[in-house]
């Protein structure tokens, strides 16, 4: 087996956009990779499973007779289900995040399978429900494990990369689409494809570390009921950060309601506005995606150099404005605006969540983790459910989601109050307090 102190490789990675080399401790180790993999793949196949019903909408739709005015508040029922993954991935600051992981892909998978076999619109809305519970809070834990094993030079590298994974996954969702006219049992199959993997994973799982940081915390940590413990994080956290926090929750509530119905609704959009067969949404999120992804590992490596909170305001601006202009253009602009709004939507998701982890202490991680997309998710869910009404409206999707997008400058606005953790260590930007 290999050593877990021999400089890591990531082989896997174009030069480019490998790690850079932290300026104290060096270049990263073959823990740190192994345990980005094991991580990362997750959230590939994550990525997989939770673009499915936004590319394969329209057919979907026709499954379940589901009316145009009802396609957004389908979407706002599955992201209730936040309410749920925050309970499971703010325990994991009581029983550690190795142990939850180990549940989350287990049942983003057995979920995932469910889909594939409902049979009516009430089932289908229950399997997606209990496949986001563990896709989200996966998804929460992911990002906190990448924070608290990654040096302090490549967090922002880190984030992006780890969003770039899930953006690929998007990417290969998109690349099986183009063939859901041909599969057998249709969208159906999309779900069954996106399952079995997640089982590989997890039996690969097996061998994912504790963080050491959690680890260390752990032994200074007095064992009591763990309700009581839970309590207690939250009404420390609440004491300790509390404008921290304010301003975290407010640029990710402002973020999440923009992005909502712009990112879950595009191929609908291209499939029933401008007419775009699955091939020719394939043909257009495929090469716009990988493009995007190249984007999103350079804008976390950006960050670390430049700052956090600049490059973060920058690429919110870039989703908002590349959305807005994207759901009023047509023709040859279709691609390039695509490509900008969704580059956007993933680098900023993921800088925020890096933001989440590294302003606060390592026992309230997770519980921020989990506060953080609990927030992101149900201002996206609320912008879903105005999105019907703003479509009866306004007559159009288009018109509906640009008026939304009005949440970005309050985003923009609150990055202003967060403070820069660029450079440096967890421990520096949030002192544990024993």
């Amino acid at each position: 087996m290999r050593d877990d102190n021999a400089i890591a490789r990531f082989r896997w990675l174009p030069p480019g956009l490998r790690p850079p080399v932290d300026p104290v401790l060096g270049p990263m180790r073959w823990r740190q990779e192994r345990v980005f993999l094991l991580v990362g793949m997750a959230a590939l196949f994550a990525g997989y499973d939770m673009n499915v019903f936004g590319l394969a909408v329209p057919q979907i739709q026709a499954s379940f007779h589901i009316p145009e005015n009802q396609v957004a508040l389908t979407v706002a029922n599955f992201r209730l289900a936040a309410l749920a993954a925050l309970l499971i991935a703010a325990s994991a600051d009581i029983v550690g995040r190795r142990r939850l992981l180990l549940v989350t892909i287990m049942g983003q998978a057995i979920a995932t399978l469910a889909t594939a076999a409902t049979g009516t619109y009430e089932q289908f809305v229950w399997a997606q429900f209990f496949t986001r519970v563990f896709s989200y809070a996966e998804e929460m834990l992911c990002f906190v494990v990448i924070a608290e094993e990654v040096a302090a030079g490549a967090r922002g590298w880190a984030s992006g990369t780890l969003s770039a994974m899930d953006y690929f996954g998007a990417g290969l969702a998109a690349l099986v689409f183009a063939a859901v006219n041909l599969l057998p049992f249709g969208w159906r199959a999309l779900y069954v494809i996106g399952a079995v993997p997640l089982f590989a994973v997890a039996y690969l799982r097996r061998s994912l570390p504790e963080t050491r940081r959690f680890a260390a915390r752990k032994q200074v940590t007095a064992l009591s009921g763990r309700a009581a413990q839970a309590w207690a994080l939250l009404r420390d956290l609440l004491r300790q950060h509390p404008a921290r926090l304010a301003a975290l929750l407010a640029a990710v509530g402002g973020f999440g309601f923009a992005m909502g119905p712009a990112s879950v609704l595009a191929s609908k959009y291209l499939q029933s506005v401008h007419h775009y067969t699955p091939g020719q949404v394939t043909a257009l999120l495929i090469p716009g995606g990988l493009m995007g992804l190249a984007m999103a590992i350079t804008a976390g490596r950006f960050s670390d150099r430049w700052g956090r909170r600049p490059v973060t305001a920058v690429v919110i601006a870039i989703a908002g404005g590349g959305f807005f202009l994207f759901y009023s253009a047509s023709g040859l602009w279709l691609a390039p605006l695509w490509v900008l709004g969704f580059f956007g939507f993933f680098s900023g998701q993921a800088l925020l969540a890096g933001f989440a982890l590294e302003i606060v202490p390592t026992r309230y991680r997770a519980t921020v983790s989990g506060l953080r997309y609990l927030v992101e998710i149900l201002t996206g869910a609320l912008a879903l459910a105005l999105e019907g009404y703003f479509y009866d409206r306004f007559g159009g999707h288009g018109p509906a989601i640009r008026i939304l997008l009005a949440s970005i400058p309050l985003s923009l606005l609150a990055i202003l109050f967060l403070p820069e953790p660029a450079g440096k260590s967890l421990e520096e930007m949030a002192p544990e307090s024993i």
